[in-house]
């Protein structure tokens, strides 16, 4: 224990001192989300004052607006990359301070250190840590998304560590050996807390929950279609749970007793998750809780892993689907959103399983105000996606489509098939015009 002492006391650092160790054209990642070592990104743009130039930050789905997002002065010294969009993402690209990069989630990390070979680029990994234990390990506590993979590819690792994060198993121990620089902190942990569902949430739930057999591993993600579907699922056994995100509502799943990860065929016993964000009561059913596996996403999110799993149940969100099936789930015409994350390859390894189903779902419409205030209804089933619409989940792919009129099927249908199954679940006063534009340009 002292000699780990000892190595922690020499590898700590004020937050300026281990900034000071990027160099020149250095590829930083960051963390994701809950994860992010907010006590280091908060200081990035001191940077400016070690001369560095030509480095870039590569961060997914940051919950903070940081002032480095929106700093014209950071042109030329760090850009920023993003795998995942959120809000300051998207104003800071606006700016052009901020740039998408296409991806699937267990491809990517690979992808982008060929690149940095290629470009003779160090690459850096930021991330939170729960405290050192007696050994010398600390943990990469709620994102095991690649910090792991990272350490073992040989990045640089600055880690925030902070008594506040709950110690989790997994991919995600990480011994004070493997650190550079160790910045501590006692910032409060994110929370995000669950907002109530309406009825058009609660009737999408019960149909999402119908094709969900006892003895089916789930994924589910964050929102409120996701929070109805497990309310719906209470009365349902022998649940198991493969997942990118553990949720606050799969917290529920297990305590009421329809999870048990008895049958899932892959890890049984194990809930396997990349990454966490909730409640004060997730962190604390999580910390040093070995029933959880935090695992990195290109196992969690690999097609070939989930196809292992028994009955495994995708439930993914988009934005809009067009009447042959493609998803646009990440762009907003042609404006980047969010981002693909494990969509694309959920949904494939969902149909690699054995009795295994894949479910898209969303509300038939959503609203806008036009110049004279007036509220506009639109359908998210549509003729055509919008221009600059990103295919996140292509219609080769698309087996189930629900909304809160139903369930649409398209495993096996034709081109026409498909427009009729999806017309019967758009909302009633866009299906004439559905039928008509259809019509209109042949699509059949």
């Amino acid at each position: 224990m002292k000699q780990w002492d000892t190595m922690y006391a020499e590898k700590k650092m004020s937050t300026e001192q281990a900034l000071a160790l990027i160099q020149n054209n250095d590829y930083m990642f960051s963390a994701q989300a809950a994860g992010e070592p907010a006590a280091i990104l908060d200081h990035m743009q001191y940077l400016k004052t070690t001369e560095i130039k030509g480095a870039i930050l590569n961060t997914c789905l940051p919950l903070r607006d940081y002032p480095w997002l929106h700093d014209e002065d950071m042109k030329g010294i760090m850009e920023h990359n993003g795998w995942f969009f959120s809000g300051p993402c998207r104003a800071s690209q606006k700016q052009r301070l901020s740039s998408a990069v296409p991806q699937s989630s267990t491809s990517i990390l690979r992808k982008t250190l060929d690149r940095i070979r290629y470009e003779h680029r160090r690459p850096v990994v930021l991330a939170t840590v729960s405290p050192m234990d007696r050994h010398g390990y600390m943990s990469l506590s709620i994102s095991a998304i690649y910090e792991r993979d990272l350490i073992n590819a040989g990045a640089l690792a600055i880690v925030e560590v902070n008594p506040h994060y709950p110690r989790t198993f997994g991919d995600t121990q990480v011994h004070i050996s493997e650190v550079a620089a160790v910045v501590e902190s006692s910032r409060p942990i994110p929370y995000a807390s669950l907002a109530p569902y309406t009825d058009t949430d609660a009737f999408i739930g019960q149909h999402i929950a119908e094709l969900i057999d006892d003895g089916s591993t789930i994924q589910l993600g964050i929102g409120n279609i996701p929070n109805a579907v497990a309310h719906e699922l209470r009365s349902k056994k022998h649940l198991g749970i493969h997942t990118e995100m553990f949720t606050e509502t799969m917290v529920d799943l297990i305590e009421c007793g329809a999870v048990d990860n008895s049958q899932k065929g892959l890890l049984n016993g194990y809930s396997v998750c990349s990454f966490t964000m909730g409640s004060q009561r997730l962190y604390e059913y999580i910390d040093n809780n070995p029933s959880i596996m935090f695992k990195s996403c290109t196992f969690t999110n690999d097609p070939y892993t989930i196809g292992q799993n028994n009955k495994f149940v995708s439930i993914n969100a988009t934005l809009e689907v067009d009447l042959t099936g493609q998803c646009a789930s990440e762009t907003v015409g042609n404006l980047q959103w969010s981002g693909t994350g494990g969509q694309s390859e959920t949904v494939q390894g969902a149909q690699m399983s054995p009795g295994g189903k894949s479910i898209i779902a969303m509300h038939s419409t959503y609203e806008t105000t036009d110049t004279s205030g007036k509220t506009v209804l639109h359908s998210k089933i549509v003729p055509f996606l919008q221009a600059g619409a990103v295919v996140t989940t292509s219609r080769n792919d698309t087996d189930y489509v629900v909304t809160e009129y139903g369930v649409a099927w398209m495993r096996g249908l034709n081109i026409r098939q498909r427009t009729e199954a999806l017309i019967q679940i758009a909302h009633p006063d866009f299906r004439e015009w559905l039928h008509s534009e259809a019509e209109r340009y042949m699509i059949w």
